[in-house]
């Protein structure tokens, strides 16, 4: 792994929490992800369900620089792996493992984090060159089920995503995760609707307390 990458993936470790993005329009996706950094969440994850994602990736980099980290989300192809590390993109997350996609990662350098849930596909993935597993949906084991997987892979960093909100992060953090996804538990596309930005950031300001606070007992 290159120092660049080594450094993203030890912020996304101290950071702890990424803000997956899905959305209607370019203009809510910006607006929100503002509200919710303004709330602690540095790091972000564009998805490419937003329309012109790539084009968001760049706003967002212009607006915010170095003070975010910021990723693309549900990377299917290498050509959308492509036009992400053009727009800024520092990292790769996808729903699922592709090698063509991880191998598109490689050679543009960037942080893979490919989608797995099971055993075999967690180690699937980690062969494949993955730098963390995105366990997803994490919803359905819940901890326990993270636990279970850390016993045998503790040396894999696993990301769940999916059922994680500021009642569930400590468990997962208790249960070994190197970091979470959270999505409609912080960017909610009600509030989103209603421009209730200020909303947005209480929610983000609730969910790193508890994320801060459940890292301290640890």
């Amino acid at each position: 792994m290159s120092a660049n990458n080594t450094s993203v993936l030890k912020q996304l470790g101290e950071h702890g929490a990424v803000l997956i993005v899905r959305c209607e329009t370019e203009d809510e996706a910006v607006n929100g992800i503002r509200a919710v950094m303004e709330g602690g969440i540095k790091a972000v994850e564009v998805t490419f369900t937003v329309p012109g994602a790539p084009r968001v990736i760049r706003r967002v980099r212009q607006e915010f620089g170095d003070s975010i980290l910021l990723g693309a989300g549900t990377v299917l192809t290498p050509e959308q792996a492509e036009d992400a590390v053009d727009a800024g993109a520092t990292y790769l997350i996808s729903p699922s493992t592709d090698e063509k996609v991880i191998g598109a990662a490689k050679r543009l350098n960037v942080v893979s984090i490919p989608g797995a849930f099971t055993p075999t596909e967690v180690v699937r993935a980690w062969d494949l060159g993955a730098d963390a597993i995105k366990i997803f949906p994490a919803s359905l084991g819940g901890p326990n089920y993270i636990k279970a997987l850390k016993a045998p892979l503790p040396n894999i960093p696993l990301i769940p995503t999916g059922g994680v909100d500021e009642r569930t992060v400590g468990d997962f953090f208790r249960a070994g995760a190197f970091a979470v996804g959270a999505g409609g538990a912080l960017f909610d596309l009600k509030r989103l609707k209603a421009k209730d930005y200020a909303g947005m950031t209480e929610v983000a300001k609730r969910f790193t307390t508890a994320l801060r606070l459940a890292r301290e007992t640890l």
